[in-house]
């Protein structure tokens, strides 16, 4: 019986280096890598060896024949990937999980000295950065982080309901007490130590400082009480240091949350738990214990496209309709959003909602059902936030005003400026080329490349920026710094 990859799928292709068969792609070096959602085990060359499910560092791949009934169609999902790809070799049609040439993408010279490098953030970006150094090359490391804990956005950014994904933390904490590496935790670029300060002190610094700032709607009304930023409700369920425990108020029947992709969905799926299904779990005690008191009963996503353009992943939109505890609406407003459903073709999202309940939503009154429930709303931008000292409603492209109380704001993320090195406004990132900034300081990640990628992705782009930064050493342009090294305080 064959071997499926499931949802938490973090694409950083573990998996794909200790298939024997080379049956799960996409992999690394083929053009698909890191644009699809996922990757995909071919049932028709697994033989079922349980390599891949091993060496998965979030616990997303399972046989076939056990996957449990939410899962379940995740059998159909890997089959389907492949079934326009060719198994067998022909002159027109070479087989797909022939093995390519082995490359060599970096060349290290044997008497390279040992590098002293500095990494800032000891999120997803910054740990595959370290990984990649103590593991390939015998550089010491220091690593920074400006919290009074490790993990980034795996302990704060992913929901707790989600403890799989966050399984990966387990997997870079191990290089925490690594003997080449210092951890300093509670040191803030800028505040504690200057970023020249960090390169007088070693050969190479890399920042993974991601893009912790939410980004604005642009429409009135949006600094009104009850207008707040998914950054914000996330950080407040995973306990983040940064906001505080009432940062959050709970007492509308409706949120409506602007946006519509996976941290949406989070946020949506979160608000509408049954408090006992998020018992034991990684959230914050007074996230937990608002929750209990909650009046929310009805959490709209709103996109301003239609459902086969939506920004969550299929996954993530297979998750919510397969739970039994929570409803899941389609408001059918505007008939665009009913016809996509039905014209979608199997392989596309909108496919999944052509048996969820569709629904003319009064929007003008609270919700009355007993029942909570999630509402997708498409083909709706917001337009101004309603109300004089507090939200109120919010209307939207349309004319409509939605009544509610609480507005969540999730329409993406954007990287802050750090003391010391340039930053592009436009983009919200550091300027790089390559992860390369100037020889001796280089970026991954999100600061990198802006805010687009899961988990798995981080782990390219830090072989890229480590690669550029043993070209440097290589080349002989790293300035080598024998000071002392850092301290705190």
């Amino acid at each position: 019986m064959a071997f499926a990859i499931t949802q938490t799928c973090c694409s950083d292709a573990s998996c794909v280096a200790v298939c024997p068969v080379n049956c799960i792609h996409p992999t690394p070096d083929e053009p698909d890598f890191g644009t699809t959602e996922m990757l995909y085990v071919d049932p028709r060359t697994c033989i079922d060896c349980g390599a891949c499910a091993d060496a998965c560092p979030v616990d997303a791949i399972f046989p076939v024949d056990a996957l449990t009934a939410p899962l379940k169609p995740y059998a159909g999902i890997n089959a389907d990937y492949y079934a326009d790809k060719p198994t067998e070799d022909t002159a027109s049609s070479p087989n797909f999980h022939a093995w390519g040439q082995p490359t060599f993408h970096r060349v290290i010279p044997s008497d390279l000295a040992p590098l002293h490098v500095a990494v800032v953030g000891t999120g997803p970006a910054g740990m595959y950065a370290v990984e990649d150094l103590l593991l390939h090359t015998n550089a010491t490391v220091t690593l920074v982080d400006r919290l009074p804990v490790a993990g980034g956005l795996v302990r704060f950014g992913v929901a707790p309901d989600h403890p799989s994904t966050k399984r990966i933390g387990e997997v870079f904490s191990r290089f925490h007490t690594h003997p080449r590496l210092k951890l300093r935790l509670g040191v803030e670029v800028g505040r504690d130590v200057l970023a020249d300060e960090l390169a007088a002190r070693h050969d190479a610094v890399i920042y993974a400082v991601g893009a912790s700032a939410a980004r604005d709607l642009g429409v009135p009304g949006e600094d009104l009480p009850g207008s707040v930023a998914a950054t914000t409700v996330v950080g407040w369920y995973n306990g983040h240091p940064d906001v505080p425990a009432d940062a959050v108020d709970l007492s509308a029947e409706r949120v409506v949350v602007v946006g519509n992709g996976n941290v949406a969905v989070d946020v949506a799926r979160v608000l509408t738990a049954a408090p006992a299904t998020l018992a034991g779990t990684s959230i914050a005690p007074h996230a937990l214990a608002a929750l209990r008191s909650s009046k929310v009963r009805e959490v709209v996503l709103l996109g301003r496209r239609g459902p086969e353009d939506a920004a969550y992943t299929m996954p993530e939109l297979l998750a919510l309709t397969g739970q039994d505890e929570v409803g899941l609406v389609v408001d059918a407003h505007d008939p665009r959003t009913t016809d996509a459903i039905d014209a979608a073709g199997p392989a596309g999202k909108a496919a999944l909602l052509r048996d969820v309940r569709r629904e003319a939503v009064d929007w003008s009154t609270p919700p009355r059902h007993e029942r909570r429930r999630i509402v997708l709303r498409f083909h709706s931008a917001p337009l101004r936030i309603v109300g004089d000292r507090e939200v109120r409603g919010l209307l939207v492209s349309d004319g409509v005003e939605i009544t509610t109380g609480q507005v969540v704001r999730s329409v993406g993320h954007r990287g802050v400026p750090l003391p010391g090195l340039p930053f592009d406004q436009a983009t919200g990132t550091i300027p790089n080329t390559g992860g390369r900034v100037r020889a001796g300081t280089y970026v991954v990640g999100w600061v990198k490349r802006g805010p687009t990628g899961g988990i798995g992705a981080n782990k390219a782009c830090a072989a890229e920026t480590v690669g550029a930064l043993l070209d440097d050493a290589a080349a002989g342009v790293l300035t080598r710094n024998r000071r002392r090294r850092f301290r705190r305080g």
